[in-house]
């Protein structure tokens, strides 16, 4: 049997830290929106912005548990990736345009960066299916900078929701 590209024992650390801090941060902010839900329930930004940061964040609890599942190769672990974070980014741009619908669109420039964050993902996981290695480190990296950038989503939606 041919070693595959894909060591377990080299990312079961980073996986198990991202997914505990996600899922830990999804709990959180849960609770925060919750505290606000009245405001945030009838404002189409907040309602889409909570909704991006809650399925984001929860996203990357997904895929880090995917990823740590075993007996896997690369091909399995980046179509886990590529999949998930496809479907996160479905969500999150269609937050965005029904937001714009109603007639209270959200930050454009925001809704950019964090889909190209997604797809910075989509690329690496791509990567890694078609048998190279860097393709995880683009992915991991694009992980991190989406979850650290969906924790800033989410202060901007209690500040304003407090404004509100």
């Amino acid at each position: 049997m041919i070693a595959d590209i894909y060591k377990p024992e080299l990312w079961n650390n980073f996986f198990l830290l991202v997914g505990t801090g996600a899922v830990t941060l999804t709990g959180l902010v849960f609770v925060a929106l919750s505290l606000n839900l009245k405001v945030i329930a009838v404002d189409t930004t907040h309602r889409y912005r909570a909704i991006g940061t809650l399925t984001g964040l929860a996203a990357v609890f997904m895929r880090c548990a995917f990823v740590m599942m075993g007996g896997q190769g690369h091909k399995a672990v980046g179509a886990e990736l590529l999949v998930v974070s496809f479907f996160a980014a479905v969500i999150y741009v269609s937050g965005y345009v029904r937001a714009s619908r109603s007639g209270n669109p959200a930050s454009l420039s925001r809704t950019i960066s964090g889909t190209c964050l997604y797809l910075i993902e989509i690329i690496g996981a791509a990567i890694l299916i078609a048998g190279s290695i860097s393709g995880l480190y683009i992915a991991a990296i694009a992980l991190v900078i989406n979850t650290c950038y969906m924790i800033t989503g989410a202060w901007l939606l209690v500040v304003g929701v407090h404004q509100d």
